[in-house]
This record gives structure tokens, C-alpha cells and sequence, in this order.
């Protein structure tokens, strides 16, 4: 046929005042280009912002001013002539440029406006669309910016040594500005990666403003980098591994003997211990593992635990889907050392409420977990005063965590109260410990 369309078949849809025809061919695409006199070629697709295009002439114009429920027409003449015996060839003659019917120029409603018009609107819809795309791109692959956020708000980060649970909250050590560490050097050409020397500017938790030394009071080449990342080594690093320290390509005219510099540089300065590597490798092993079964709070009924199967471990915050859940969906985050998870059996121990589970045997894969993994409760001396049942005291509201709220004892455990609020008139049961 013509720029590779085969040809088309017969349609079905045709109007019912129409004659039956030899062969009949199918409605064009939307995406087919439409050749005009002149030789120039108009994309505009259907439908697209308020747009449409005869499927018989060619024309476009507004969808509302079309004709019939479909706005398949532009006129009453087109839609008849659209299954009339001429049809096919006045489409063939379309696409070869030739001019059409009389039939096809019925109605042609200011054309060369439309056309005006809707080739305006289909490229601002073009340009929307890519800054939509390049936007959402940019969010899913760099996500939040810790570093950008501290720099353009001058905020102070929490320091690591603050969290004594999180991986590294107790060998952080004296990891603090001015420590000098190798890193890899990103303005160089060479092929191959290759090391350079920064001091640490600024720390934002495990993130560190790093700065090329050679670069002074330069901040132009600064960066942010994880400084826990397997790039990050303690000077001396590079010479005992035998990877090449090169200088940034920006300063490297500014000495040259960069030797006799670093040794100036580095005389007196701080590094990361030799082992600071394998502290972070140990820190981010944590003994629960997936398929491991627990005991865990039900967080629709807080006076009971229920039995919950770890499914990952982020960080030491474990997610925990309960075991009855067949979509896997119905899941509780909480960290290891968090007193909500018990281990397998601790509920029946120390007499607490405990809703069993509908699935009679462990499915394959899962196992308990061992008790001795959980945070021990301290033991306390309670033959002196001690909590009883009917006593008023004040507890967090587990449904709204910035409040505290009057509480009754409603049961006393080993080592555990049953608490229920009483602010509302209607005590609502949680557990503290």
C-alpha cells in the first residue's frame, strides 16, 4: 500500500444509511501523520487537550464543535462519506497529498486556526510532560538530601554517639571535623579510579561535608558522602594497597612537589582507625533474621501480643508481618531491643493476654526465635512498695504518643503493668513496661 500500511479491513461499524461497499477499511490511527497540500506533516493525536481530527478528512478542530456522541466527524457529510465507496480512496489520496473530495470539505470549521491552535497546546502538553518526567525522575533517584537540607537551613545534626542502638552509636570514637580520610577523586580524567586526600568539614550523623585538600577556602568541589560507605578509608590506605593518590585536576597547578605537602598537611592530623571498616561490617550484623518467629503486641488490641514472623531487618528495625496474614500485608516495625517482642511463649509465662493463632503449624522455613536475642527486663525488688491493681499513675497514650494521660492499674505481671486510660471515661488497655 503506501509507507508500509497493509491493507485495511473491512469495518463493522459503519453508519446504517450508508450502501454496502467492495471493501471497506479501518478508522486510521490516531499517531498516523496527515500530509497536506503543502507537503507539511501535523502530529496532532486525538483527544489531546480538547483537540480532535476527522477520521475522514483530515481535519482538526475543536472535540466539542465535532459531530456525533464519538467526535469521530466533523460533519454529518463526513461521517456518511466515511463507509461510502469513495472512502478508501480518498484516504489513500490523503495520505499521498492530493487534494480531497468535495465530500471531504464540507464543514471545515476555520481550519488553519484550529490547527494553530491545537499545535500550541499538543507542545506546551509536550513540555509539561518532561518536566514532569525529569522531576519525578530526579525524586526517585536521589530521594532527600541530608547534607542540602543541613547546609540551606544551618541545622545541627544529632551526632551517632547519641543513638546507642543504631549501628556505630558505641565505637564512633573521635570521628569529628579536620579528620583527614581517602576518598575517591572525582575531578580527575584518568580512566581508572583513583584516591585523593579531604578533610572532614562538617558531620551530619553518618554524612560528612568532605573537601579535597589543596582546595584551602575553596568550597566549589565540596561534597557530601556517607562516611560509612566502603569508599571511605584512613590515610595510608591507597600506599598499602597500592591504588594511586592523585591530585584534583582543579589544583593541580598549584604545587609541584604535592608530596612534600601532604606530608605538612598531615603531620599531626587525625585519621579513622585502621579497623573502622570492619566496626561498621559488625555493627550491621544483627542476630534476627528473616522467617523468625516472635511474639509481638497486637497493634489492634493493645493488652495482647500475637505471634508476627520477621520479614526483613533494616537498621535493627524489624518488620513484622503476623502470622495469620495471608497477603503478607498486615505487618508492625518496631527495633530488636524493643520491649513490644517477646520470644515464643513468653505471654503463657507470666500470665498475659495472648490471641492464638489460627495456623495450627509452623509453616516451612519458620522457626522460633531464640529467647536469648530479646533485651532482658531488669529485675526489680518488689517486696517493698510496689504497683498494685486500682492504683491512678500517668502513661503515654499509645494512640497518641505526645500525650500522657491519667492511667488505672488494671493487672500487675512479672515485671509488667496493665494499664487503661481514663481521661476518656472509657479505659482503653496498653502495656508498659
Amino acid at each position: 500500500m503506501f509507507d508500509g500500511y497493509d491493507s485495511c479491513s473491512e469495518d463493522t461499524s459503519s453508519s446504517s444509511s450508508s450502501e454496502e461497499s467492495e471493501e471497506e477499511v479501518a478508522p486510521l490511527p490516531s499517531n498516523l501523520p496527515i500530509i497536506k497540500n503543502n507537503g507539511q506533516v501535523y502530529t496532532y493525536p486525538d483527544g489531546k487537550s480538547g483537540m480532535a481530527t476527522c477520521e475522514m478528512c483530515g481535519m482538526v478542530g475543536v472535540r466539542d464543535a465535532f459531530y456525533s456522541k464519538t467526535k469521530r466527524f466533523c460533519s454529518v457529510s463526513c461521517s456518511r462519506s466515511y463507509s461510502s465507496n469513495s472512502k478508501k480512496a480518498s484516504i489513500l489520496a490523503r495520505l499521498q497529498g492530493k487534494p480531497p473530495t468535495k465530500k471531504a470539505k464540507v464543514l471545515q470549521k476555520q481550519p488553519l486556526v484550529a490547527k494553530l491552535a491545537a499545535y500550541a497546546q499538543y507542545q506546551a502538553t509536550l513540555q509539561n510532560q518532561a518536566k514532569t518526567k525529569a522531576g519525578n525522575s530526579a525524586i526517585s533517584v536521589e530521594g532527600f538530601s541530608w547534607g542540602n537540607y543541613i547546609n540551606s537551613n544551618s541545622f545541627i545534626a544529632a551526632p551517632v554517639a547519641c543513638f546507642k542502638h543504631a549501628p556505630m552509636g558505641t565505637c564512633w570514637g573521635d570521628i569529628s571535623e579536620n579528620v583527614r580520610i581517602e576518598v575517591p577523586n572525582t575531578d580527575c580524567s584518568l580512566p581508572t579510579k583513583v584516591f585523593w586526600i579531604a578533610g572532614i568539614i562538617k558531620l551530619a550523623g553518618y554524612n560528612a561535608l568532605l573537601r579535597y585538600e589543596g582546595f584551602e577556602n575553596d568550597s566549589s568541589l565540596d561534597f557530601w558522602c556517607n562516611i560509612c560507605g566502603s569508599d571511605i578509608h584512613p590515610v595510608g590506605w591507597c600506599a598499602a594497597s597500592g591504588k594511586p593518590l592523585v591530585p584534583p585536576r582543579t589544583v593541580q597547578h598549584k604545587y609541584t612537589n604535592w608530596k612534600a605537602f601532604l606530608v605538612k598537611r598531615l603531620t599531626g592530623a587525625k585519621t579513622l582507625p585502621p579497623d573502622f571498616s570492619q566496626k561498621v561490617s559488625e555493627s550491621m550484623q544483627y542476630p534476627f533474621k528473616p522467617c523468625m518467629r516472635v511474639e509481638v503486641v497486637d497493634k489492634r488490641h493493645l493488652c495482647r501480643t500475637r505471634v508476627a514472623v520477621v520479614e526483613s531487618v533494616i537498621g535493627g528495625r524489624l518488620r513484622l508481618v503476623y502470622e495469620e496474614s495471608e497477603d503478607r500485608t498486615d505487618d508492625f516495625w518496631c527495633h530488636m531491643h524493643s520491649p513490644l517482642i517477646h520470644h515464643i511463649g513468653w505471654s503463657r509465662s507470666i500470665g498475659h493476654r495472648f490471641k492464638r493463632s489460627d495456623i495450627t503449624k509452623k509453616q516451612d522455613g519458620h522457626f522460633d526465635t531464640p529467647p536469648h536475642l530479646f533485651a532482658k527486663v531488669k529485675e526489680v525488688d518488689q517486696s517493698g512498695e510496689w504497683f498494685k491493681e486500682g492504683m491512678k499513675l500517668e502513661a503515654i497514650d499509645p494512640l497518641n504518643l505526645s500525650t500522657i494521660c491519667v492511667a488505672t492499674i488494671r493487672k500487675v505481671t512479672q515485671n509488667f503493668l496493665l494499664n487503661g486510660l481514663t481521661t476518656s471515661g472509657k479505659p482503653a488497655p496498653l502495656q508498659h513496661q
